[in-house]
């Protein structure tokens, strides 16, 4: 058995793109449209698995966009999707300047929530051991779910 990937339903895909590419560094493997089904599939992979996933098709996220308008929610009953990064302060600042609200602050140097524009829970993991107390994350509260 082998783990290929996790889809995320998108109500709107340049928003999900500009989030998980141009925010938080995921990088677009490929793309397809569908006509007759009305739909577009992006999948996605972290930049440290962007070679695995060209050769394998895994391990990646699949974006899924209806082009008819549709709600959804429920986004916390999904989970979330986890990703190690190199430096959880430099990510959370990047995300935080670039509008993303830090919803579950790395104040332990080690992990953070965020969510996507579809309210699709985000887990930052520091790569390695715990980065030491920092502020303004070590005494920033929590905001809104995660």
């Amino acid at each position: 058995m082998q783990y290929l990937h996790t889809m995320v339903r998108v109500s709107d895909l340049d928003a999900s793109l500009d989030f998980y590419c141009n925010k938080l560094g995921l990088v677009e493997i490929n793309r397809y449209d569908n006509d007759k089904g009305r739909f577009t599939l992006v999948f996605l992979a972290a930049p440290e698995d962007e070679q695995r996933a060209r050769e394998d098709k895994a391990p990646m996220m699949e974006l899924t966009y209806n082009w008819d308008p549709e709600a959804y929610d429920g986004g916390r009953n999904f989970g979330h999707l986890a990703f190690r990064v190199d430096d959880i302060y430099a990510l959370c600042e990047h995300l935080q300047n670039s509008g993303v609200t830090i919803n579950r602050p790395p104040r332990d140097g080690h992990m953070a929530f965020v969510r996507s524009p579809d309210n699709i829970s985000i887990e930052l993991l520091q790569k390695g051991d715990a980065l030491p107390a920092k502020e303004p994350w070590a005494s920033m509260e929590n905001t809104g779910e995660w």
